[in-house]
C-alpha cells in the first residue's frame, strides 16, 4: 500500500518486520485470527483436561494400568504434528475439530501426570480423617483431594496451556491455525510484517495465558499464599 508520503512498509520495495501500517491495515484479519487462536487452545486443553481426569483416577485405582495409561499418553505426544493433524483429516475433515483433537490428545500427557502427582500428594492422614467424618468416595475425591491437589494441578495446567499456544500454529495444516495461519502465510510470501506481528502476538497470548491461570490458582488456593517455596 502506498502512502501520500512515499510507500508503506510492507510493500515489495519496502518489507519491514515493525510495519504500523499492517496493524492498521489488517487489523480485521489479526484479530480474526487471535480470537480464532485463543478458542482453539482454550477448547482443546479444556477438551484435554476432561479426558485427563478419569484417566488420572484409572491409574491411580489400578496400578497395573498407570504404565500403560502413561506410556500411551506419552507415545501420543511423541508423534509429530505434521504427521498426526493429516491422520485425523479422513475422520474429522478440515475442520477445527481436527485441530482440537490432536491438540487435546498432546495436552494428555502433560494433564494425566500432573492429576496423578496431584491426587498422590495428598497425605493419607487427610484421607483417614476425612473418611472417619463420613465422607463417601465421590466426596473425599471433589471436596478434599481436587481442592488439595490444585497446586500441581495448576502447575500441569500451566505448561499444558502455554504448550498448546505454540501447538495451535501448527493447526495451519488444515487451514485453522489462528496466528499459525498469518505466519504459514508470511514465511511462504517473505511477507516480514504478518510473520513478525503473528509471532509476537503468539508469545503475548502465552504469557497473558499463563499469568491468568496463575491467578486463577491464588483465587482458588489462598491457602498457599502465605507457604514459601
Amino acid at each position: 500500500m502506498a502512502g501520500a508520503d512515499g510507500p508503506s512498509c510492507y510493500t515489495r520495495q519496502v518489507n519491514e518486520w515493525i510495519c504500523s501500517d499492517y496493524l492498521a491495515d489488517r487489523r480485521s484479519e489479526i484479530v480474526d485470527a487471535t480470537v480464532q487462536h485463543i478458542a482453539i487452545t482454550a477448547v482443546s486443553v479444556l477438551v484435554g483436561l476432561v479426558i485427563a481426569f478419569p484417566l488420572a483416577l484409572a491409574a491411580r485405582r489400578f496400578i497395573r494400568l498407570e504404565s500403560t495409561i502413561l506410556a500411551v499418553t506419552t507415545g501420543i505426544y511423541t508423534i509429530p504434528s505434521l504427521a498426526l493433524f493429516p491422520l485425523l483429516v479422513p475422520f474429522t475433515g478440515l475442520t477445527p475439530t481436527t485441530v482440537v483433537i490432536g491438540l487435546a490428545l498432546y495436552a494428555l500427557t502433560i494433564l494425566v501426570r500432573s492429576l496423578l502427582e496431584g491426587l498422590r500428594a495428598v497425605p493419607d492422614e487427610v484421607r483417614e480423617s476425612a473418611t472417619g467424618m463420613g465422607m463417601g468416595a465421590t466426596r473425599l475425591l471433589f471436596r478434599v483431594e481436587l481442592p488439595l491437589a490444585l497446586p500441581v494441578l495448576m502447575a500441569g495446567l500451566r505448561v499444558a496451556t502455554v504448550s498448546t499456544v505454540a501447538l495451535t500454529t501448527v493447526g495451519s495444516l488444515v487451514a485453522y491455525g489462528g496466528l499459525g495461519n498469518l505466519i504459514k502465510d508470511g514465511v511462504s510470501t517473505n511477507f516480514r510484517a504478518e510473520l513478525f506481528t503473528a509471532s509476537v502476538i503468539c508469545v503475548v497470548l502465552a504469557i497473558l495465558l499463563d499469568v491468568l491461570l496463575v491467578v486463577a490458582q491464588r483465587l482458588l488456593t489462598p491457602w498457599t499464599r502465605g507457604v514459601r517455596a
